[in-house]
């Protein structure tokens, strides 16, 4: 079991690590962000919602010709955010978040 961490410090790797899946392409949508973390879609939405507090710049792509929200998220920017610090460290972050 990974040692428990704040609250602070857990909504903010799992807002790093949220950018970081739908910048690899690893899960670009609420239910792939859904089934790649475990979370509720609440907390998934809100997740993505809250990118924005740290000037990751994420938005939503709507698939052509479709309707009710098919497509998919895009992190157009990171920010003072060091996207290789994610993946470096990628393991420390999904264990201390209790990931898959």
């Amino acid at each position: 079991m990974p040692q428990a961490i704040s609250k602070t410090k857990s909504s903010f790797y799992r807002r790093l690590y949220v950018a970081w899946l739908i910048d690899t392409g690893s899960a670009t949508s609420i239910p792939a962000l859904m089934d790649a973390t475990g979370m509720p879609r609440r907390t998934a939405q809100d997740t993505v919602n809250a990118l924005a507090e740290l000037d990751i710049l994420c938005e939503f792509e709507q698939q052509p010709g479709t309707r009710n929200n098919a497509g998919h998220y895009l992190i157009r920017d990171w920010g003072a955010i060091d996207k290789h610090w994610i993946g470096a460290n990628l393991k420390a972050i999904k264990q201390a978040l209790d990931y898959p």
